[in-house]
């Protein structure tokens, strides 16, 4: 009896098609290590490249820097996620730490000041690009914080320009 071939063996997909903005689309998890705050700008500096967002460079790995750095400082647990995403002309990036939102209002108060303070750096890297960031409780099963920085293009094109 001959051996007959899989139909799909014979297929072969067709190229990918290039990588560009909309798909944007990455999630990583880090070691909770000072270090990892360079990893993670290193494969932002790729994917945006990747994506035809080199205008974006500067501020987003700003954003990314100030994120995990904060997120290793706070998370309890040995590493911490960071998420990259592009959707509607605007780059979000979003770091999850295991650190729990406190129940005792004042813990939670004080708490919430740390973190606010060591994110300066990421408030003015927003605010120069028509942007937005905060923190609360992670919407992930396991709880934590969710902290997150919003980037629209064109304003974040311009950061830093004379």
């Amino acid at each position: 009896m001959p051996a007959t071939r899989c139909p799909s063996a014979s297929i072969h997909p067709a190229d990918p098609a290039p990588p560009v903005p909309e798909t944007l689309a990455y999630s990583f998890t880090l070691p909770a290590a000072l270090a990892s705050a360079a990893l993670a700008r290193a494969a932002t500096r790729e994917v945006l490249r990747a994506h035809g967002l080199v205008d974006m460079l500067d501020p987003a790995l700003q954003t990314v820097g100030e994120l995990t750095a904060v997120a290793c400082q706070f998370t309890e647990s040995a590493n911490y996620y960071l998420t990259l995403r592009y959707r509607s002309a605007t780059l979000r990036v979003i770091a999850y730490d295991s650190h729990p939102r406190h129940t005792s209002p004042h813990l939670a108060t004080a708490c919430d000041t740390r973190r606010r303070a060591a994110l300066r750096v990421l408030a003015c890297v927003c605010r120069a690009c028509d942007g937005a960031w905060g923190f609360g409780e992670a919407r992930e099963p396991g709880g934590g914080t969710r902290m997150w920085a919003t980037l629209p293009r064109l304003s974040a094109a311009a950061y830093g320009a004379p």
